[in-house]
Parts: structure tokens; C-alpha cells; sequence
């Protein structure tokens, strides 16, 4: 399988501000009752009161990166709540220095139509990343638009064939794999845990969910042959080993590992 590799999840919150905007809301009235006034609008109209892509305000880019020298685990933070164009302009950084392949869970669906609106919101630049082929040709075939390229790997989009009634959750498949699953949260808590001042919890638990994805991948890559058995066993030691490394700093890479068993 050739490296580098950049497995990458985010985690989101309502953008308030954002909501206030295009509801114009009074200045006096509070975040919580802009943000109740449109859960109950939507109730009204029996329709999801999850915010649509582009009122996502982003919080947490979490990546696993591998690469001939290593796995490293990193991610990009909003903790001052004024830094989302940093983290996403820092993210794409990441992606345009190294060019790797790119994948996640759901990433075509939700992860990158988040980044392409609030990144636009905040004037993010990432030539190569919007490259399709107009400044390189090898582009116009393989590039991180295209669904239905490699360059950007949506794994749920391909296992599922494309077909949105065969998706299946990350949490379920990483479990039926024998890998550990979500711990801690899931997704419909992580703007709780924010209000109540629980970032890195967050940051946490978008870890240990890109960590489950890249893990997934792997086996992938072994089912299409990109792994043979002992490289995929070795793939394997090799993610314990560096998470062993990280644990001593990071208590959830104990409980990450001690779930996994």
C-alpha cells in the first residue's frame, strides 16, 4: 500500500452566529433562544433540527497520518472560539504539503461539504486540493473532488456502492472488526459537551473515531490486496505500539486499548 495517508473526522456545533445572520435575530436576544427558535420551527414542520452543512461550525479536525515514517495522530482545535478559519486553513495546510491520499467515513456526505462551506466563509486557500486537472493533468483522472476517485477515499460511499440505503455506521463496522468503536460519545453529544466546557473530551472522542476509521481502512486494504496478512498483522502491531507510546499523555488511548483487547 503506498503511503502517505491522511485518515481525518471532524466535529462540528451549530454556528450560532451564523443563525443569527440569516434569521436576523435581534443583538439582545440570546444565543439559546436564536437556537431554540429554530429547533421549534423545525419540530413545527416535523423536519430534523440538525443544522444543514454550511451553519456547521467546525470544532475538531482530528487525522491519523501515515506515512513511511510512522502513524502520528494530531488534530486541529478551535479552543478560543474565534479560530475555525485557522483550524480548517491548518487542516487543508497539512493536506497540500504532503498531497497523501485522503480518507474518511462519510467524508463525501458530511465531513468535506462542511469544510468547502466554512471554509469558503473564511477565505481558506487550497489550490491543489481544488485542482482537477487545470493545473495538473494527472489531476483531471485522480483527483479529491471526484467521488468516484481514489485520491479521496469516501469508505462508507464505496463499500456501500454508492448507494445511500446500503450505508452502514463506522461504529458498527468497527466493532463487527473487532476494533474498539466509539467511546465516550457520539456525535448528537458533542454540542452539550461543548456548552458544558468539555472540548478536549471532544477532541477525545474524534480521535479515538479517526483512529476506528483508519483501522477500518486497513482492513480494507487487505481485502482488495493492498495488504497481504502479514503486513495488514504488522499494520496492526504497529497502530498498538504507537498508541501504547501516546497513552502515558493521553489517558483515552489506555481506554482505547484496553477495549480493544
Amino acid at each position: 500500500m503506498a503511503w502517505p495517508v491522511l485518515v481525518f473526522d471532524i466535529e462540528s456545533i451549530p454556528d450560532i452566529a451564523g443563525l443569527r445572520v440569516l434569521r436576523g435575530a435581534p443583538a439582545e436576544l440570546p444565543d439559546t433562544e436564536v437556537y431554540a427558535g429554530w429547533v421549534k420551527e423545525r419540530e413545527e414542520k416535523k423536519q430534523s433540527d440538525f443544522m444543514p452543512h454550511h451553519l456547521q461550525r467546525v470544532l475538531v479536525i482530528s487525522c491519523v497520518f501515515r506515512n513511511a515514517e510512522g502513524l502520528h495522530v494530531h488534530s486541529f482545535v478551535d479552543r478560543d472560539g474565534a479560530s475555525e478559519g485557522k483550524v480548517i486553513q491548518s487542516f487543508f495546510n497539512r493536506l497540500e504539503k504532503h498531497m497523501p491520499q485522503l480518507v474518511s467515513w462519510n467524508g463525501g456526505g458530511f465531513d468535506l461539504p462542511v469544510l468547502h462551506y466554512r471554509g469558503l466563509r473564511h477565505g481558506v486557500v487550497a489550490n491543489k486540493y481544488w485542482d482537477m486537472g487545470e493545473d495538473d493533468r494527472d489531476f483531471k483522472w485522480n483527483n479529491y473532488i471526484g467521488r468516484y476517485h481514489m485520491r479521496h477515499l469516501d469508505l462508507m460511499d464505496l463499500l456501500a456502492m454508492y448507494q445511500p440505503r446500503a450505508n452502514a455506521p463506522l461504529d458498527a463496522m468497527a466493532k463487527l472488526c473487532g476494533f474498539p468503536g466509539k467511546l465516550g460519545m457520539d456525535g448528537s453529544q458533542v454540542y452539550a459537551a461543548y456548552q458544558a466546557g468539555q472540548l478536549e473530551d471532544i477532541r477525545r472522542y474524534c480521535e479515538t473515531d479517526v483512529m476506528n476509521t483508519y483501522l477500518v481502512y486497513c482492513r480494507f486494504q487487505k481485502m482488495r490486496g493492498g495488504f497481504t496478512e502479514a503486513e495488514y498483522e504488522q499494520e496492526v502491531v504497529l497502530v498498538k505500539q504507537s498508541l501504547a507510546a501516546l497513552a502515558p499523555a493521553e489517558p483515552h488511548w489506555q481506554e482505547y486499548l484496553a477495549a480493544w483487547g
